[in-house]
């Protein structure tokens, strides 16, 4: 059985496979995940925001993370809640995304 980092960490690895189509960088380099739970059941709470409010990308990629985050085995269920609070800002990029954004 693996431990909680592990698994943990297996998750973030999923996560940053998931690449904003508008953007064109990972959600974990964009700083768009806020918290993510595993529970005893295998059941992911994934806390997550996007750039914008009302994005029209919403399904599409609360259905990449989920699809994603259920390759790690020990995960049976995703939960993706979208949350706006605190607000995203590019504050949350990491220095990758800034690179890969242009922004310095």
């Amino acid at each position: 059985m693996r431990d909680e980092t592990t698994i943990r960490d297996d998750i973030v690895k999923q996560l940053a496979t998931v690449i904003d189509p508008e953007l064109g960088v990972d959600i974990v380099n964009l700083g768009l995940v806020y918290q993510i739970d595993l529970d005893e059941d295998g059941i992911c709470l994934v806390e997550m925001t996007l750039t914008t409010m009302g994005c029209p990308l919403t399904g599409v990629l609360a259905k990449m993370v989920t699809d994603a985050v259920k390759r790690v085995p020990e995960v049976k269920n995703v939960d993706v809640e979208f949350i706006w609070e605190p607000a995203w800002t590019v504050d949350r990029l990491s220095r990758a995304a800034k690179l890969a954004l242009g922004i310095h």
